[in-house]
């Protein structure tokens, strides 16, 4: 049973029930509470809102958890990606209801953010025209909404993803309400230890000024150098004789120069101190939690993002303040060479889902089996494959490995030629590629032109093919993880599958607190760690059979229990 519900004013609550069509099956009630409204109706298997941002974080904070839910304006960022090849388009309800009445559409709003209180500055959503009643609005766009899913090539595919994408959102905003544990006065001694004291209690860092100070006496006396700005630096070197196209480190290590070692060190410390430093540290941790504002499919290959605060970017050096509360544990987990994984299941190489449904390291079974034992060759043919490296060792390794596993290496030329021809590509579950007429994004973990491939007139098109390439890799292994932390929090939440529940009747007193890409930590009571581990390991399992039935690939998690985060890995 499914229910549909929006804000009412002064905290109450719009709803209705709906039938398998997505229309209403019952009439329009309000109530007066909306958690009330949402506890006492525990048979409604998922609740039906425009956007999880509004409605969600009100029943967090008044300690009310749903089991699932599908938020509208996610469906529509991933709909109109899939029929018109539009991805990137407006997606609030507002936007969605003027597609279907064939009207101008708004665009988007800023992000919204996590605060918890409402800010004045809050954007709020998009207005509907006057005289259109939200609520109305909102049951008619769902129920297009679920006409157009029928309607998909793959409809159980597609009616996959949009559940996943909700859930996602669910997590996120459980993850933000929870906030990840850190340690303030940890985080100022690190300050401290590595960048010094600040000049007049505020300004800038005493390591950094005496960095910038060897920088400068490198090229001479008389020479001032401010090391935070590239144009300075590329005219020192000039003036020195060396010509630098960026201030990159990797063009800077192969320079012969005095003055390279600080400067490396001072971008360095330089990164913290702006990244996360004591101006990052006041305005992001607050009652020993930092609680990203985290973004569910902010990128087009469905990659998480988080509106501030470099959640997906903390420095080694910075998870030192990343500590569990006295007697918990942080359960950290890395899925193992993931997107390999993820090729072999989408391709059905035959091979690769053998070689991938082995041991926790792919790439040394895939030497063994293929490359005389030399796992770093296995390697680099394998991420050439998925990332387009067509130059050098990579070619002749690419080559090897087409031999071997011709559909695997099939699977992404072929949609690597679908980019470079202008056509979209699909993730497994249907996400689908942005139109050919937008820039191919710079996306981390995306591939970017290498120099010898950023001219000429076909450059362009070999760009897209390269983006194409790794979307259908990458993205489908984002709408796995998704899958994953699903069904993660339903074994946390006691094996909860539907329904509503107070957050104090939880299954366990595991929560939720960090995820990108491919790792998840779970912040758990010391002795509720090794169930944590074991639940970590089910739920990859049970996201690969729900995600790539049939296939025997495995999708093993790395998992270290620790009391702090910078112990948990090596970079």
């Amino acid at each position: 049973m499914r229910w549909a519900v929006a804000p009412g004013r002064e905290g109450g609550a719009v709803l209705c029930p709906l039938g398998a069509d997505g229309r209403p099956a019952g009439p329009v009630r309000r109530e007066p509470d909306l958690a009330t409204a949402v506890l006492s109706r525990p048979e409604v298997d998922r609740w039906v809102w425009r956007c999880t941002t509004d409605v969600y974080r009100p029943l967090l904070r008044a300690g009310v958890r749903v089991a699932r839910a599908y938020d509208v304006e996610a469906a529509e960022a991933l709909l109109i990606g899939h029929e018109e090849g539009q991805a990137g388009q407006p997606r609030s309800l507002a936007a969605a209801w003027a597609r279907l009445r064939g009207l101008p559409v708004p665009d988007d709003p800023p992000p919204r953010t996590a605060q918890t209180q409402p800010s004045l500055f809050d954007p709020g959503p998009v207005p509907l025209p006057a005289g259109v009643d939200p609520f109305e609005a909102l049951l008619e766009v769902y129920a297009a909404q679920v006409a157009r899913t029928r309607r998909a090539r793959h409809p159980e595919r597609l009616r996959l993803l949009l559940a996943a994408e909700s859930a996602g959102t669910l997590v996120a905003a459980e993850m933000a309400a929870e906030g990840v544990p850190w340690r303030a006065d940890v985080h100022r001694e690190l300050l401290a230890e590595l960048l010094g004291e600040r000049y007049g209690g505020g300004g800038e860092p005493r390591r950094l000024a005496e960095l910038a100070e060897e920088v400068s006496r490198a090229f001479g006396p008389g020479v001032r150098v401010r090391p935070d700005l590239p144009q300075d630096v590329v005219r020192a070197f000039a003036a020195a004789g060396v010509k630098l196209g960026s201030t990159r480190k990797w063009e800077l290590s192969g320079i012969d120069h005095p003055a390279v070692a600080p400067l490396l060190e001072y971008k360095r410390l330089y990164r913290l101190h702006t990244a996360h430093g004591w101006a990052w540290l006041r305005s992001w941790v607050h009652e020993g939690r930092f609680r990203p504002e985290y973004l569910p499919g902010g990128t087009v290959s469905g990659r998480w993002t988080t509106n501030g605060g470099g959640a997906l970017q903390i420095p080694r050096v910075v998870r030192r303040a990343v500590v569990a509360d006295p007697g918990w544990r942080l359960v950290v987990a890395d899925a193992a060479q993931l997107e390999p994984r993820v090729l072999a299941a989408v391709s059905r190489d035959r091979g690769l889902m053998e070689v991938a449904s082995g041991g926790r390291d792919l790439y040394a079974d895939l030497a063994e089996r293929s490359f005389g034992g030399d796992r770093a060759r296995a390697k680099l043919a394998l991420l050439g494959a998925v990332y387009g490296q067509t130059s050098g060792d990579a070619l002749t390794h690419l080559a090897d490995l087409r031999r071997r596993y011709p559909a695997a290496v099939g699977y992404v030329d072929a949609a690597a030629r679908a980019g470079e021809e202008g056509r979209l590509v699909r993730t497994w579950l249907g996400r689908t590629s942005p139109p050919a007429s937008l820039e191919p994004p710079e996306e981390a973990g995306l591939p970017q032109a290498s120099a010898e491939s950023t001219y000429g007139p076909d450059a362009p098109a070999r760009a897209r093919g390269r983006f194409t390439r790794n979307f259908v890799v990458q993205g489908s292994a984002a709408d796995w993880a998704l899958l994953m932390l699903a069904a993660l929090r339903q074994t946390l939440a006691g094996g909860r599958a539907r329904g509503v529940w107070r957050e104090d009747e939880a299954g366990m007193r595991a929560r939720l607190v960090f995820f990108q890409h491919d790792e998840v930590i779970v912040h758990c009571p010391q002795e509720e760690a090794p169930a944590v581990v074991a639940a970590v390991q089910e739920a990859a399992d049970r996201a690969a059979q729900v995600v790539f039935a049939g296939t025997p690939v495995r999708f093993p998690f790395t998992t270290a229990v620790v009391s702090c985060y910078a112990d948990a890995k090596e970079d």
